[in-house]
């Protein structure tokens, strides 16, 4: 029997660009949650970091203004090759019949964000956790820059419940925002904005060459890290707003102390970083049943932050297509 008029047309010529991602966007979490990352030799993000290794070590060695302005420079070049790459990728997909760009816009998507792995890594520390404290130590490790010889078991769950919370939007919040808002070039920029400033954006001896990359990501991220918040812990008065405002004030960055804080009251355990902030100062140490419970929010913030931008999408689609129905004849 042949298939009806309307869905032949469908399948058979290229989907409204609104429904292209609200399916490809469902299609890469089922993927995400299936399968995870693909290997670091096929991953496009390993083959940044890469590629952004040898380029920030050649400008951290001059002088204060040489490596500030080659950072800047080799940045906004790096980033226009790869939006335009992306543009061009976008573009050949979108005139492709609907099911194949469907799974190409999904396949080229899912390295973009990292949902399962970064619950399975944070789950893992715990894990280790359970066989010894030098074992859970070690496993911290894998996560965090910071010295974590000296942690107690209390301390290492605090750092790993930060590592969840600020990723969550690093990971996966802020990549598939800016899918829904620009497409694949809005995804690859924010995932190269975020990877550049990972790797160049410390201070002291990376200082300058890396300046231009941080102040990047602080801004694609400002918006989503308070998306991010309010997903782990919705605030519907002013005086919770100003008590989470406060305690994301507590830390140098701009965007990281909303997350976490938000996690922080959500759990009313403490987060500190010692010597640099502590977040809900008067909450308890972290337990196991904490952890868990921290995993729990960050995959469910995750669904429903997904679910939030594929509804957006489809109802953008339904009306993009209602108009063309309503079209002169």
């Amino acid at each position: 029997m042949p298939l009806p008029e309307p869905l032949t047309v469908l399948l058979g010529s290229p989907w409204p660009w609104p429904l292209l991602q609200a399916g490809a966007l469902l299609l890469a979490w089922a993927l995400d949650r299936r399968f995870g990352e693909p290997p670091d030799r096929w991953h496009p993000v390993a083959w940044l970091g890469r590629l952004l290794g040898p380029v920030g070590r050649f400008w951290r060695d001059r002088a204060p203004a040489a490596a500030f302005a080659g950072g800047a420079l080799s940045w906004l070049l790096i980033a226009a090759v790869l939006a335009g790459a992306a543009w061009a990728l976008q573009r050949w997909i979108i005139a492709l019949p609907g099911p194949l760009a469907l799974a190409l816009l999904a396949l080229a998507l899912k390295p973009l964000f990292a949902c399962r792995m970064l619950c399975d890594e944070v789950a893992a520390v715990e894990a280790a956790l359970a066989q010894s404290l030098e074992a859970g130590r070690a496993r911290l490790a894998w996560l965090v820059s910071r010295d974590v010889t000296r942690l107690d078991a209390g301390e290492v769950r605090e750092s790993a419940i930060e590592t969840l919370a600020e990723n969550l939007n690093d990971s996966v919040v802020a990549p598939l925002a800016w899918f829904a808002l620009a497409g694949l070039p809005g995804a690859v920029l924010y995932r190269f904005a975020n990877t550049a400033d990972a790797m160049w954006g410390y201070r002291g001896f990376w200082e300058w060459a890396g300046k231009w990359a941080a102040r990047a990501d602080d801004l694609l991220s400002w918006p989503t890290a308070r998306l991010t918040a309010l997903l782990l812990r919705p605030v519907w008065r002013p005086h919770e707003w100003s008590r989470l405002a406060r305690e994301a004030a507590c830390t140098p960055s701009p965007n990281g102390g909303w997350p976490m804080g938000a996690m922080a009251l959500r759990l009313d355990v403490r987060l500190r970083k010692p010597g640099v902030y502590a977040l809900h100062a008067a909450g308890r140490s972290p337990e196991a049943a904490d952890l868990g419970q921290a995993l729990r929010l960050a995959r469910s913030a995750a669904r429903i932050w997904t679910g939030v931008l594929a509804g957006g999408l489809v109802a953008g689609a339904l009306m993009m297509l209602t108009r063309l129905a309503g079209g002169p004849a």
